[in-house]
């Protein structure tokens, strides 16, 4: 992308400036932190809602990487495919933008016997995919194991499954959105145990949304972190 940039600058008339180029990144980056912190968010309050998930995630994540690392890699990350598909039923079920970038129809179509003329813009809306009964079953409940044999991801390639759009216009961050959710996540399941405050128990935990371009939790997640030593 920064290579079409730099070449379009060379049309003094656009006067690209670095100032230009700095914005553009600035977008990316932005972009990114935002959806990936939500992400992780909804992530961590569904596994802390179920005690036994998240102990069995933990348990997988310092099975197969040991109990002496001081930090964690990319590398890490091929090592613990569990961890993968709670990131892909999170992305399912808590999509951090719940409508994709919009597209236009450029000549008339029929979908599903609806007529839809040309230059309409068109949205899709992935959050109710994602819900949708008859595409998954029990769509309410997180269950990351749906995904065990399953060969949906979340890259475009399959419908059901939209989290960065597809196509031309697939969401250009997703290589770093997804790197960050994962690292991230794989740090704070590593690293740390987590608890609820006193007084609390798992039942407490809300799913209540709350946002319209993102799709935020209502009440903020409260957990008090273990260091595992």
């Amino acid at each position: 992308m920064l290579d079409v940039i730099h070449k379009q600058g060379e049309d003094s008339s656009l006067e690209l400036t670095i100032d230009h180029i700095k914005g553009f990144l600035a977008n990316i980056f932005l972009a990114g932190i935002d959806t990936g912190a939500i992400t992780m968010i909804w992530a961590v309050t569904e596994l802390v809602k179920n005690p036994k998930l998240i102990k069995k995630v933990q348990g997988d994540i310092r099975e197969q990487l040991g109990s002496n690392k001081e930090r964690i890699t990319e590398e890490d990350i091929e090592k613990v495919p569990y961890l993968k598909m709670v990131i892909k039923e999170t992305f399912r079920l808590h999509p951090a933008a719940p409508l994709i970038l919009p597209r236009e129809t450029m000549a008339h179509i029929k979908v599903q016997g609806y007529d839809i003329p040309p230059k309409r813009r068109i949205l899709v809306n992935v959050s109710a995919i994602g819900r949708d009964p008859k595409l998954w079953t029990n769509p309410k409940e997180f269950d990351p194991e749906r995904f065990m044999d399953s060969f949906v991801d979340y890259r475009g390639q399959h419908y059901e499954l939209l989290p960065f759009g597809s196509g031309r216009r697939i969401c250009p961050g997703m290589p770093m959105g997804i790197a960050a959710v994962e690292l991230g996540l794989l740090n704070l399941l590593y690293f740390f145990d987590w608890k609820l405050p006193d007084g609390m128990t798992h039942k407490d935990i809300d799913t209540e949304e709350a946002g319209t371009l993102t799709i935020v939790k209502k009440v903020p997640l409260k957990l008090v972190p273990v260091r595992v030593q």
